[in-house]
C-alpha cells in the first residue's frame, strides 16, 4: 500500500529480458534504500513491484508479461526518470490518498496548459473506467496522488502546483503520452457492495 506522495524520483538503469519477462534495474536516487529490504515493495510511476535483489544504490524488480501490457513499463528505455515510493508502513504520515499500486489503465494526456503558476493536465481514460473519476476526488496518475478537478466524457482534469511539476515526473509528460492511472479504491468498492446492500 502507497500514498501517491512521491518521495524521490529515480531512472532506469538497465532493462534484462528474462524468458519473456522483464528484470528492471532503478537507480533509487534521492530514496534510502536501507528501508527496502528484497521481498519489498516499491512504487515505480505507480506501479507496484517488488524489488528481487538490491546493489549499492540501485534496486532490481521483475516485471511481468501482465504489467508490461497494462502499464508504460513496456515502453521504458535506460536513462528514463520514474516517480518513487516505498510502501507505506505503520505510523507514517497519509499524505495523500491509499494506493494499491495495481494500475487500472494507461490514460492519454490530452491537453495541458498554464493556471497561474501552476499547470492544468487533461487525461482521457477507456469509457469503462470514467465513471469511478468524480469532481474533488482522488485519482492516482504515474505514482502521484492528485485531486481531480473537472470530468468531462471520457477526460478528467487535474492541477499540478509548482511543487509536484518539479519533484515528480508530471512535469515531464508531453501531449499524446501514455501515464499509469489507479482511479480512488473506494469507488471500487463502493460499486461492488450497493448492489448486495439493495438485495437485503
Amino acid at each position: 500500500m502507497f500514498t501517491g506522495i512521491v518521495i524521490a524520483t529515480g531512472r532506469v538503469a538497465s532493462i534484462t529480458e528474462k524468458d519473456g519477462d522483464l528484470d528492471l534495474a532503478i537507480e533509487a536516487g534521492a530514496l534510502d534504500l536501507k528501508r527496502v529490504a528484497v521481498g519489498d515493495s516499491v512504487s515505480v510511476s505507480g506501479v507496484c513491484l517488488t524489488a528481487t535483489r538490491i546493489d549499492g544504490g540501485v534496486f532490481h524488480a521483475d516485471v511481468s508479461r501482465e504489467t508490461l501490457v497494462k502499464t508504460t513499463l513496456g515502453s521504458f528505455a535506460a536513462g528514463r526518470r520514474v516517480n518513487l515510493e516505498p510502501s507505506l508502513r505503520a505510523g507514517d504520515p497519509l499524505g495523500g490518498h491509499l494506493v494499491s499500486g495495481h494500475v487500472d489503465a494507461v490514460g492519454t494526456l490530452a491537453d495541458l496548459f498554464r493556471d497561474a503558476r501552476s499547470w492544468r493536465l487533461r487525461f482521457e481514460l477507456p469509457q469503462a473506467l470514467v465513471r469511478y473519476v468524480a469532481p474533488k476526488g482522488s485519482i492516482c496518475i504515474d505514482g502521484v496522488s492528485l485531486t481531480v478537478n473537472e470530468v468531462s466524457g471520457r477526460t478528467f482534469e487535474v492541477n499540478i502546483i509548482p511543487h509536484t511539476h518539479e519533484v515528480t515526473t508530471l512535469g515531464e509528460l508531453a501531449v499524446g503520452a501514455g501515464a499509469n492511472v489507479e482511479i480512488d479504491l473506494v469507488a471500487r468498492y463502493l460499486e461492488r457492495l450497493m448492489p448486495q446492500a439493495r438485495e437485503r
